[in-house]
């Protein structure tokens, strides 16, 4: 393997797209991303559009090309990562008739609950590896037919955003079977569309991408692409796999007992099996990495995005002072909070601002703050908060014990995995040691790895361990151990009685 030709990893995710440039033996050269923005049309809905996004993946690709100054003629490969659930409509045109409706998009909510209880639903979870929930397509489709049927009766394929972007970029319709492993409608032991998954969401196999491996390789970029995007007509794309389960490998956790943990704007718990594995109880997701790596977990709708919102509705001097300091808020609030007790002397709260997934798949969930007394201040509503979000995933990774048991290390990666509060809690409540990769953008590394897998130049995936180093490393503190083993039990018994109510709240809080 020569040191002196690049690989490009391309990440197209929730909030922006991010091109990353490494050399082969993962440094990073240069990179690039560009936002955009979600659209809330009406309650319930989380849209994109998908010529925005398109834009987004040419400028990151071609300002990363730009930054960088090398000769396109040393690059590799182009691999992609994508964000997992989206569904877009388009005609025979390949014009879209809706915008990419998202994971976040909870207007199946009604659909979801029939598939489940009325239509055969834990079978098809158990098939396809896909909980039965409002993110995944399948439900998508259910509630697009019924509530929406000449955009679905008019449309000629239905598609996740990156196959919008291969379909613009290469004139083909092609999912690979990590992208496919999310819809709820790829049979998981014949790598094949799923028959009784489809019969429930009204479709044939006609209306879906042609299904090619994770290791895809693609050429013939359209002409008028190529010089868009900065790039040789003839480069190989390889068509890639998930966010999800590439940041598992851009972390380095593909190896039995290693556990990653990531958080951003949600968050996962994820390990890798070499088949794909189910949930008897159906708490846990199982997407495709390679036909060999199966990627096993959980993942929660409400990570950073809590924080944020915490920031937003509760912490405007936090913010004033960060910016007289020249800081970033978010050190300020974690410099708060860390001076508050482990278990903010009794408050808890429960995270489920937009809903949850894992282990709760239920988008009716709803926060709340529990155990308030006139003598709490507002920061122990904010070491609450943080703790609920921890404590959430914990409760995910319980339910993943039951399937692999007890990992033997936890890699924790995300924005806010820089926060040494954030990753020492973590430890707490997990009573596990934590470690943080050096890598930082996990899903680009493990795009552009796969990408080299794809090409042959690596027969495993063992050179990540030269790759990704560790930054940090945080041990349990017994003491503070011992407070969260007491309020697990607290927290996990509250949401359970919490979701008796959960629809009640709903049905009041869509009163028009």
């Amino acid at each position: 393997m020569t040191m002196t030709t690049y690989m490009l990893g391309v990440d197209i995710g929730t909030t922006s797209t991010k091109a990353v440039l490494f050399t082969k033996n993962g440094k990073v050269k240069s990179q690039h991303a560009v936002e955009y923005p979600l659209y809330t049309p009406e309650m319930g809905a989380a849209e994109q559009d998908p010529d925005e996004i398109l834009e987004a993946v040419v400028a990151s690709i071609r300002e990363t090309i730009l930054k960088s100054g090398i000769d396109t003629t040393d690059l590799s490969h182009v691999s992609f990562s994508a964000a997992m659930h989206s569904l877009i409509a388009v005609d025979e045109a390949g014009i879209p008739l809706t915008k990419s409706i998202t994971w976040a998009d909870q207007r199946s909510e009604k659909w979801a609950k029939k598939i489940k209880n009325e239509w055969d639903g834990h079978e098809i979870y158990r098939r396809t590896g896909t909980p039965i929930h409002p993110m995944s397509p399948l439900a998508k489709l259910v509630w697009l037919r019924n509530e929406h049927p000449e955009t679905f009766e008019k449309a000629s394929k239905f598609i996740s955003i990156k196959e919008y972007v291969f379909h613009k970029l290469f004139g083909e319709y092609v999912v690979d079977h990590s992208i496919a492993s999310a819809t709820g409608m790829l049979n998981l032991g014949k790598l094949d569309w799923d028959a009784g998954a489809l019969g429930v969401a009204g479709v044939t196999p006609g209306k879906l991408s042609h299904l090619v491996p994770t290791t895809e390789i693609i050429t013939g970029l359209q002409p008028v692409w190529a010089v868009k995007l900065g790039l040789p007509a003839d480069v190989k794309f390889v068509i890639g796999a998930n966010d999800g389960v590439l940041s598992n490998l851009g972390v380095n956790a593909v190896q039995p007992g290693v556990v990653a943990l990531t958080i951003g704007t949600s968050g996962a718990i994820r390990t890798v099996a070499d088949k794909p594995v189910t949930d008897p109880k159906g708490r846990t997701f199982c997407y495709a990495l390679t036909e060999n790596h199966w990627v096993i977990g959980g993942p929660v709708n409400n990570g950073g995005m809590i924080m944020r919102w915490l920031r937003d509705e509760f912490c405007q001097a936090e913010v004033e002072e960060a910016k007289a300091l020249g800081v970033d808020p978010y050190d300020v609030m974690t410099a708060k909070i860390a001076q508050v007790k482990p278990g903010a002397e009794g408050v808890l709260f429960h995270p489920y601002l937009t809903g949850e997934r894992a282990p709760l798949w239920n988008g009716n969930a709803r926060g709340s703050f529990y155990g308030l007394g006139i003598h709490h201040k507002r920061e122990h509503m904010m070491r609450a908060v943080l703790e609920g979000i921890n404590l959430n995933l914990y409760t995910v990774l319980l339910a993943l014990e039951e399937i692999i048991g007890i990992p033997e290390k936890i890699h924790a990666t995300g924005g806010f995995a820089r926060s040494e509060v954030w990753c020492q809690m973590l430890s707490n409540i997990f009573n596990q040691e934590v470690s943080i990769p050096e890598s930082v953008e996990s899903s680009c590394l493990g795009a552009a790895v796969l990408g080299l897998y794809a090409l042959g130049e690596i027969d495993s995936f063992d050179v990540m361990n030269e790759m990704v180093g560790t930054t940090n490393g945080y041990v349990p503190d017994q003491a503070e151990v011992e407070v969260y083993k007491e309020l697990t039990p607290l927290f996990i018994r509250l949401s359970r009685l919490y979701e008796q109510e959960f629809d009640a709240v709903v049905a009041f809080q869509q009163r028009k």
